[in-house]
């Protein structure tokens, strides 16, 4: 079944070469069609509606439209106890691609089991989706994907700070969310936040835009790959806690000594660097360079000993490896590769060995290799989305205003207003872009009058920023999404109360 509506703008881009051309931007448009998916052994229908809803100004005029896909399961009598989960990925400007077509929808990518691409690109059905207990949409913010600015018919340019920045962001898409809620009746539904990276900053602060500007209650957050969240934690602080994503990194690739890799990583390597990392090198390094040159020598043999770096490396940045450094020298003695940013489980190869920082980010191309063309495909063939716009894997957003950052703390307060809204954090342990142990640091920082921590909860994996990639991980981690949304529903006539 395929049904088509559609309202189209047309816009004048002028491309890089200085020419210009006519082209259509959908502002208004669904295309829908229908599936099926085995999800843990029961075959369930679903719908699949890719369209265009409109970002609307003051005046009612369309001033953006954003590129959506919503997947709702077909033959239910009553959704308005069934969730609603909405799913962002960050940058900012990166598309919702990736936790749509390789986490929790009901299509992922024809990778390998660790993550790696493989010929021919495609898609396959995804026997973990969370589809089974909630409806998704992923939603595009302006210049991701397929959305796109509408610029208005007398020649002008929109201001680009209503979209492009921490609180532009969340104002316009609470609106934008509003919309969607009630055009597809979903009010009475639970209604959870996902976001991986920056998406994690902009579901922080829409839990409380939500609340308090929409009147939308939420049931619970997810915070995949979390960044900084507006969390301060510069100094000695952000140092020390490099520590256990070296360990973890360095086990992985098996540079460390052979007491530490015959660790368990979860269970004894890294509770072991965590100890270490609060106890003893945290208070190292407030001393800075009033340190005593014995306990100088000391800490840098320790941090060695586990990050397997050499503790000449080490000295010579005074006890602070920038993270850059770090996946340059791990393996520069052995085979002279790089290893991953975002995941590190990737290896790259640089011009040369020399020097203190990778050529490229070996896990992005190799994500960018499979991602791409899965998506474009898939989207036109598949779910019928025909546009000759180009999808916009990471989107022109520049500059982006960072200020007024208090996301962490509108997530904070979004929790303390609402009894019922939950919060869980996944994270892999080879990530070093957000690593594992900061997001375990934004756990313990959110909520400092300790009266909800009963209601934040951590997951880690052993894989990267983008965990589900990894056969295994993309079971694991939709089995704890899955978990977390049915224990966080209330119970029949459970009220919201302290």
């Amino acid at each position: 079944m395929r049904k088509l509506s559609f309202l189209i703008f047309t816009c004048l881009l002028i491309f890089s070469e200085g020419k210009s051309q006519q082209i259509e931007i959908p502002v208004d448009t669904t295309v829908t069609t229908s599936h099926n998916v085995t999800i843990k052994g029961q075959r369930i229908s679903y719908t699949a509606t890719t369209g265009m809803q409109p970002v609307w100004n003051d005046e009612g005029e369309p001033v953006a439209s954003l590129f959506y896909t919503y997947y709702k399961r077909s033959g239910l009598k009553d959704d308005s106890n069934r969730p609603l989960v909405i799913s962002f990925n960050g940058g900012p400007g990166s598309a919702s691609v990736w936790m749509h077509i390789a986490y929790t929808g009901p299509r992922v990518l024809k990778i390998d089991d660790e993550g790696f691409p493989v010929q021919p690109y495609g898609i396959k059905e995804n026997p973990h989706s969370i589809l089974d207990i909630a409806d998704i949409v992923y939603v595009n913010p302006v210049n991701t994907g397929y959305s796109r600015i509408i610029e208005p018919e007398n020649g002008e340019k929109r201001d680009r700070s209503q979209f492009f920045g921490v609180n532009a962001d969340i104002s316009y898409l609470g609106k934008w969310l509003n919309t969607f809620v009630t055009r597809n009746s979903r009010w009475l539904s639970p209604k959870y936040l996902i976001g991986e990276s920056y998406g994690t900053t902009r579901v922080s602060g829409l839990a409380l835009e939500l609340q308090n500007s929409q009147w939308m209650y939420l049931n619970g957050v997810i915070l995949v790959s979390p960044t900084e969240i507006g969390i301060d934690r510069e100094g000695p602080v952000e140092v020390a806690n490099r520590l256990p994503y070296f360990a973890a990194a360095a086990w992985y690739h098996n540079t460390l000594a052979p007491e530490l890799q015959e660790m368990d990583l979860e269970e004894e390597l890294l509770p072991e660097v965590e100890e270490y990392a609060i106890n003893e090198l945290l208070p190292a390094l407030i001393k800075g360079g009033f340190m005593e040159e014995e306990a100088r020598k000391e800490i840098a043999s320790k941090m060695s000993f586990y990050s397997g770096i050499s503790e000449k490396v080490i000295l010579q940045n005074n006890l602070e490896v920038p993270f850059r450094s770090f996946w340059k020298e791990l393996l520069r003695e052995k085979g002279g590769t790089t290893i991953g940013r975002l995941d590190s489980r990737y290896l790259g190869v640089d011009r040369k060995e020399a020097g203190d920082s990778p050529d490229y980010n070996a896990e992005l191309t190799s994500w960018l290799h499979s991602f791409t063309p899965a998506i474009n495909h898939y989207l036109a063939e598949d779910l019928n989305f025909k546009t000759d716009l180009t999808y916009y894997m990471f989107g022109p957003v520049h500059p982006w205003d960072r200020s007024r950052n208090n996301t962490g703390e509108n997530l904070r307060q979004a929790m303390a207003q609402n009894p019922n809204l939950d919060v869980m954090i996944q994270s892999g342990y080879f990530d070093g872009a957000t690593t594992y142990f900061n997001a375990k640091y934004s756990m313990w920082q959110l909520d400092p009058s300790g009266k909800m921590k009963d209601r934040l909860s951590f997951k880690g994996y052993r894989s990267g920023h983008m965990m589900y990639l990894r056969s295994e991980d993309l079971k694991n981690a939709n089995d704890d999404i899955r978990e977390f949304i049915i224990n966080s529903l209330p119970g029949e006539g459970e009220s919201a109360k302290y």
